[in-house]
């Protein structure tokens, strides 16, 4: 007698979740990377991020962890998708680029130099235009 080969939906799915999780943190790196130094190269074009509205000035280190403290919440976002939505990229999509868009109010809003929004603006968009397509290709239908 042979034993009973797992589900196929669930194998699937398991297969499905590790690739996710796996282009998730590799688009994380290349996220944190290149919003570390697209910051760093800002800074020394003479960005100083001071946000007087916190009355502090954000380290470029900052970016690095902030970057990837949120990527992996869209890996999480995404995930969720993956396993209870039927259109799984879609939504991603959608519900990605929402929160681009809401996360642009904080720069717009900061009371910053004109270099200084302009700036974060652009360092809001760099990780979604990596994390963004990285982990719609991976939550694809075949």
């Amino acid at each position: 007698m042979s034993a009973a080969a797992p589900a196929s939906g669930r194998t699937s799915r398991t297969h499905r979740l590790r690739g996710l999780v796996g282009v998730g943190l590799l688009a994380t790196l290349v996220a944190v990377l290149a919003t570390t130094v697209a910051a760093a190269l800002a800074r020394a074009a003479g960005v100083d991020f001071a946000v007087p509205a916190g009355g502090e000035t954000i380290p470029v280190p900052g970016f690095a962890v902030v970057t990837g403290v949120f990527s992996v919440v869209g890996i999480v976002i995404a995930a969720a998708l993956l396993r209870w939505s039927a259109r799984p990229a879609a939504r991603w999509v959608w519900t990605a680029v929402s929160l681009t868009a809401i996360s642009l109010i904080a720069p717009l809003l900061c009371g910053g130099t004109a270099a200084t929004i302009t700036a974060l603006v652009g360092l809001h968009l760099v990780p979604a235009a990596v994390m963004i397509p990285a982990l719609s290709w991976s939550l694809r239908t075949e």
